[in-house]
Formats: structure tokens, sequence, C-alpha cells
């Protein structure tokens, strides 16, 4: 009489509390990585310390600049959506039509497709984004929204030595650019990013030095990280 091998009974016994195929875990509906979300004034150097804080976790760091080039660019933006992992499409747009509905983005489609490209990002995760409002459009519970500021003298003393600019000038710069930035988040997002219950953190750069900005950002994002692979 035959009798059956261990690796014999092992297929043939059930496995304990075996409840059947269930098939594949569903499909994310949304980041599950952390995004910092950089805030600044101008002359206050938060384009430097964000730049610090990737290199410190080792993540991308996406500028003003950039991405206003790859929300215009076509090819560059369907990039950005199809990159691995894939980004949850019905998320993304799910997110983008309450943000139509909350603000003025239907009035500007190149708005639309910066937010687009910047909830792209967000859905991967593990990024830091410099300005364009990125803290109105990215989720609260998986962004770390950040404003770094510097008292308006120093912030001035700062533009005129980076641009070789008169203190005439570098005052005139600073003025139009904190005049801009603050239009372009009440315009598109209906927002006041001076407004500070939208932010995690709020650090002065000229008193804490742009390495300690970066590293408290960078701990920060690491403990928030934590709690979010917990939950």
């Amino acid at each position: 009489m035959h009798q059956p091998s261990p690796s014999e009974l092992a297929r043939e016994s059930p496995r304990h509390g075996f409840q059947g195929d269930r098939g594949a875990p569903p499909p994310r509906l949304g980041p599950s990585a952390l995004t910092i979300a950089v805030s600044r004034e101008a002359g206050a150097r938060g384009g430097t310390i964000a730049r610090r804080v990737g290199r410190k976790l080792g993540w991308q760091v996406y500028d003003q600049e950039l991405l206003e080039y790859m929300a215009q660019e076509t090819i560059v933006r369907q990039g950005v959506l199809d990159a691995p992992p894939a980004t949850p499409a019905d998320w993304v747009e799910a997110r983008l039509q309450q943000l139509i509905r909350d603000s003025s983005l239907a009035e500007h489609p190149t708005i639309v497709n910066l937010a687009r490209v910047m909830l792209a990002l967000g859905a991967q995760g593990q990024a830091v984004l410099i300005g364009r409002g990125a803290g109105c459009v990215l989720p609260r519970e998986t962004t770390l929204n950040v404003r770094i500021i510097a008292p308006l003298q120093e912030r001035i003393a700062y533009m005129g030595q980076w641009l070789r600019l008169t203190d005439e000038e570098a005052t005139e710069r600073v003025r139009l650019r904190d005049e801009r930035r603050v239009e372009f988040v009440v315009n598109n997002f209906h927002r006041d990013p001076n407004d500070v219950h939208q932010y995690d953190l709020i650090l002065s750069s000229s008193l804490l030095g742009e390495d300690v900005c970066a590293e408290l950002i960078a701990q920060a994002a690491r403990a928030r990280a934590a709690q979010l692979m917990q939950t």
C-alpha cells in the first residue's frame, strides 16, 4: 500500500485558515509616500534649502521652472503620468476636478496641466516641490507643507548680492516677486500663502541658516513618512 510522502501530504492538506484565492490586492487609490511642498518668501533662500533637503533624503527636487516646463511640454507631462510606479489616474483626475470646483483653475488650462503634473508627482511621492502652489494642490495627509521666511532687509540684501543689484533694484525685485507669488496662489487656488495655519513648518532661514533648516525639514519628513508607513 502506497504511503504518501510528506511533500504529497503538504500539497493535499488545506492550509490552516485558508479561505480560497482572494486575488490580487486592490489598486492603490492615492499617494502611498510623502511629498514635500516648499513655499518661500523672495530672497529667503527657500530654493537652496529645498535642494539641500533633496540631497539629504535622496529625493528629486522640482523647482518652479522645471514644473512649468513639464506642464507645458505634452510629451514630458505624459512621461510623468506614465512613470513607474503607475500613477492612479482615477485619483489624479478626481483630485483635479475637486480643485477645479474649489478654485479658478478651469479658466487657465496651463494651470490645470501644472496641477496635473504636481498631482502625478505627489502620487509617486518622495519628491520636493518648490513653489507654484504645490501645497494647495497636493493632499494634506501625504504632504509636508513648509514655509521659508526671513526679515525683509535680509532678503533684499541677499537678492542684491545674488543678482548684483543696487539696494533700490533689489528692493523692487523682492517686492515684485512676493506680489506675483501671492497673486498666483490667491487667483488660482483662492488661498493666502501668508496664512500660517496651512503649514506644518515655518522656518526662518535668517535665524537658523540653510543647513539647519534643511535638516529640520528632512527630520520632519522622515518622521511623517514613518507615520504613513504605519497607516
